[in-house]
């Protein structure tokens, strides 16, 4: 049992220290979701990419009598952007385009979206591919200034 014990005490400790990044981005906004959604489809379009759709998770639950928060997933992108990914690997296309979720977190408006390398783990994009870069930038650019007012 010691032996068990000792084992995933080691595999945890490697799994915490392997230099994976964070699974998801936390960013706070100012503001209701729909306001955020608002400002963050602006700063989006602003910024040359699209917006493919809107999926309102707090009303898909409202009308199953299933309230949640408000919860709005943002799907967008840029062909510019994404094809690098897609070329390295087809399968980038199971995570393309982006998607940001703009939702309540006990009354603080949030964004969050899975980081890049989250994205891109397990598949054939190179760690050091430009592509990861620039998405990892634009989420972030696009992010904080959909944050704020």
């Amino acid at each position: 049992m010691l032996k068990w014990a000792l084992a995933f005490s080691l595999m945890a400790t490697m799994a915490g220290s392997n230099g994976f990044a964070e699974e998801f981005v936390r960013v706070e906004a100012e503001g209701s979701v729909p306001e955020v959604v608002e400002r963050f489809v602006a700063t989006v379009e602003g910024a040359g990419a699209t917006v493919f759709a809107q999926v309102n998770h707090g009303a898909g639950a409202a009308a199953v009598d299933m309230p949640i928060p408000d919860s709005v997933l943002v799907i967008f992108g840029n062909p510019q952007l994404g094809t690098p990914a897609l070329a390295a690997d087809p399968r980038a296309g199971v995570v393309l385009p982006l998607r940001v979720l703009v939702h309540d977190e006990g009354g603080q408006t949030v964004l969050s979206y899975q980081s890049v390398d989250a994205l891109f783990e397990t598949l054939d994009v190179p760690g050091d591919a430009a592509v990861r870069t620039a998405m990892e930038g634009a989420l972030s650019r696009l992010t904080t200034a959909a944050a704020t007012r």
